[in-house]
């Protein structure tokens, strides 16, 4: 009996023209314009975690092969790793003079500066409010409430942005509170909060937004003191200023604004 046509083929001449069919195949895709696959890595601060998390599954929506991997954290560690080498593409910071510290570093790509500006985009503000567990078991209504002792409070650590916008505040309402407790980032002290660890915590108003009815937040007149402008800006480490710039131009695209007004930013 003869074999059948197909099976008397030799399997590496199979893998062969499986090879050849594929590697058609790519470049039928390239010569289509279709862009390769890659990986963008964001720093962003963690009162960004929110919007920068649905903004990413935009960009990838409109970059189908690329990722977006995000990394939250305060301010000031993220720009520790930056200026240390970490991979990063991308930094937005809480703050002006946290992006500053990077910019000294050289960690702004060049180019992408010489552009856009040497200290980065800012995209958004922050101002700070008093967050309280519901129902606020502690009648706490103004800042100073803070300041008598009567009240559990917990503070962002001092080399954050969050921590140096309480310090501000503080200082406008000639106030001296002592903390229970200083975390590293604003969102470990809304989960603070939350979980009804402490009786109060000053936050941005960003989180007292995504905390929903989780907290109850209340503004204060002395928060004007300590505004927070968020800069952005392209990482000279980065493996494609291209693909970082079109992160940064959906932050301040209409979808960007749109989603930062949403979460309590103010937007410029």
């Amino acid at each position: 009996m003869r074999d059948h046509p197909l099976r008397s083929r030799a399997p590496g001449a199979l893998r062969t023209a499986g090879l050849l069919t594929a590697g058609a195949l790519a470049l039928t895709a390239c010569s289509a314009g279709e862009a390769p696959g890659g990986r963008l890595d964001v720093f962003a601060a963690a009162s960004l975690t929110d919007v920068f998390t649905g903004l990413a599954r935009e960009f990838e929506d409109r970059h189908p092969r690329t990722e977006v991997v995000l990394n939250f954290a305060g301010s000031s560690d993220l720009a520790v790793q930056i200026n240390s080498g970490a991979p990063a593409d991308v930094f937005a910071s809480a703050d002006t003079a946290t992006m500053g510290r990077v910019v000294e570093g050289e960690g702004l790509d060049a180019g992408w500066a010489a552009e856009h500006g040497e200290r980065g985009v800012v995209f958004a503000t922050n101002t700070l409010r008093i967050a309280v567990p519901p129902g606020n078991p502690a009648g706490v209504r103004e800042l100073s409430d803070l300041a008598g002792g009567g009240a559990t409070v917990a503070f962002c650590a001092e080399e954050v942005p969050c921590g140096a916008a309480a310090a501000a505040v503080l200082e406008e309402a000639g106030l001296e509170v002592a903390p229970d407790t200083y975390e590293e980032d604003v969102r470990a002290v809304l989960t603070k909060v939350e979980l009804g660890e402490v009786d109060a915590g000053l936050v941005y108003a960003s989180d007292v937004v995504s905390a929903g009815e989780r907290v109850e937040g209340i503004g204060f007149a002395e928060a004007g003191a300590a505004v927070n402008d968020y800069p952005i800006g392209v990482v000279s480490a980065t493996s494609d200023a291209g693909l970082a710039a079109d992160w940064v131009e959906l932050v301040r695209s209409g979808t960007g604004v749109e989603a930062l007004d949403a979460a309590g930013f103010e937007t410029p």
